[in-house]
């Protein structure tokens, strides 16, 4: 079982939607046997909440099922999962600050983004659902690079 962590600030508006727009991808790719995915916040601010209504709001716009509750990246979470996904590069920072290390299993969610490598999934939480859509969006189309990259590396 291969397995994946999307991790942003509180777990409740970027990781959950990643989590869940992959999820769907892996299960539409009949892979749901093979990839194993979850999502974390650096911070725990929400800490066992719900993700944020509009989180919600905008992957059923795309008929993405949400099913999370917030939980906080912990170093423990470097031996349970084979990818870490942070969505930017302040999250990056605090990971490699928890873990003492920066692994090769790290990486930027938009490392994998065909139109914007190596740059931020911007934090839609201060603003409207016009910066949720944009978020979908950005993960929509990095997320379909990563787990392309999965089946390559993983021959899936």
């Amino acid at each position: 079982m291969i397995k994946v962590l999307f991790v942003c600030l509180g777990n409740i508006c970027r990781s959950p939607l990643a989590e869940a727009i992959f999820k769907k991808k892996v299960e539409i790719g009949g892979l749901s046997n093979k990839i194993h995915a979850d999502s974390a916040g650096t911070a725990n601010y929400h800490v066992g909440e719900n993700p944020d209504p509009r989180t919600i709001e905008i992957a059923e716009k795309h008929g993405v099922p949400v099913d999370h509750k917030g939980q906080q990246f912990q170093k423990k979470h470097q031996s349970q999962f084979d990818y870490l996904l942070a969505m930017d590069h302040s999250n990056y920072r605090n990971m490699t600050v928890e873990m003492g290390s920066d692994p090769d299993k790290l990486m930027l969610m938009r490392d994998f983004d065909p139109h914007g490598k190596g740059q931020d999934v911007p934090d839609p939480w201060y603003g409207g659902m016009n910066g949720f859509e944009e978020v979908y969006q950005i993960l929509d189309r990095s997320l379909d690079e990563f787990l392309d990259f999965l089946r390559k590396e993983h021959d899936l």
